[in-house]
Order: structure tokens, then C-alpha cells, then sequence
């Protein structure tokens, strides 16, 4: 059974899951906008591994005896000055929910609720990859700078993305 202040911190988290959603398909339309379409599909893929993580949530919850309450989800931003600045944007917002998951586990371990400390060090993992893949983009834009044809290789490769997390150019 879940404390009422671990069930309150867990569906914010649920909710920071779906709001992480939501930024990445508004990137997604930012991105489909400016006719880069990998990197669209970039972030569509990483708006429904959010959508999924907001489920493990609401599972995790239901499964503890405790009640998932609903609330409502900010709107994300629309507009960036460049695809650099999405992604910086991104890992931002990735290191933001870093430090949420964190406190989570912070939360569980003060209150010894061992069931939810082991389930949240799936996501202090899953952190690290989302947080790595993304600066991983960051650094690649960096170098760029202004390249209008490594700006379209780079568009290409990151279309090449799998749901899954897997990327074909995965070795680039």
C-alpha cells in the first residue's frame, strides 16, 4: 500500500511523464514545420516513450492499491530558434525529470517503501540513456553550427530512429 504522499508524488509524476509527452510531439510539429522530418520522427518516438512511462506509472499506482488521479497537463512550448535549441531544450527537460525521479527515490527510501524504490531504478536507468541521447544530439548540432547539408545528413540520421529507443545510426 502506497503512503498518501508517495501516492501524491507518483501521479506528479505521471503527470510530468505526460507533459514530457507533450513537449516532444509539440517539438515534433515545431520540427514538421521546418520540413526536417527526422528529427520529427525523433521526437514522435520519444513522445510515445514518454506516453509509456506515464503508464508504468499509472500501473505501478493501480497495482499498490492506490488511486490515480488525473490532472491537468501544462502546454508545452511552440516555438525554438533553431533545431540546436530543441535539443537543448530536450535535454533540459530530461535532466528536470532526472531530478524528479531522484527525489522519488529520496521519497520511497525516507519512508522505506522498498516496493517503490525498486521500481523507480528503472528510471533512474532509463534517465541516463534519455538524458545521454539527447546531449549526444546537442554535441552533434554544436558541431554543425550552421551546415545546411550536415543539418539534413544529421535530419536523416535521427529519422532513421526505432520505437524501442534503437537507432539504425546508432554507430554514427
Amino acid at each position: 500500500m502506497l503512503s498518501e504522499q508517495m501516492q501524491k508524488a507518483l501521479n506528479g509524476q505521471l503527470n510530468a511523464e505526460y507533459y514530457s509527452s507533450y513537449l516532444y510531439l509539440s517539438m515534433a510539429a515545431y520540427f514538421e514545420s521546418t520540413n526536417l522530418p527526422g528529427m520529427a520522427t525523433w521526437m514522435r518516438i520519444q513522445a510515445q516513450e514518454e506516453e509509456m512511462h506515464a503508464m508504468k506509472f499509472f500501473d505501478f499506482i493501480c497495482d499498490r492499491g492506490g488511486r490515480v488521479t488525473l490532472a491537468q497537463i501544462d502546454a508545452p512550448g511552440t516555438e525554438w530558434e533553431s533545431p540546436l535549441a530543441v535539443f537543448q531544450a530536450a535535454y533540459a527537460h530530461e535532466q528536470k525529470v532526472t531530478g524528479l525521479i531522484n527525489s522519488l527515490v529520496k521519497m520511497a527510501r525516507d519512508e522505506g517503501d522498498a516496493a517503490t524504490d525498486v521500481f523507480l531504478q528503472w528510471f533512474v536507468t532509463e534517465q541516463i540513456e534519455e538524458e545521454k541521447s539527447a546531449d549526444e544530439v546537442v554535441q552533434k548540432l554544436t558541431r554543425i553550427k550552421d551546415a545546411p547539408h550536415l543539418l539534413l545528413m544529421m535530419d536523416n540520421e535521427l529519422g532513421a530512429r526505432q520505437a524501442g529507443g534503437e537507432q539504425a545510426a546508432d554507430a554514427a
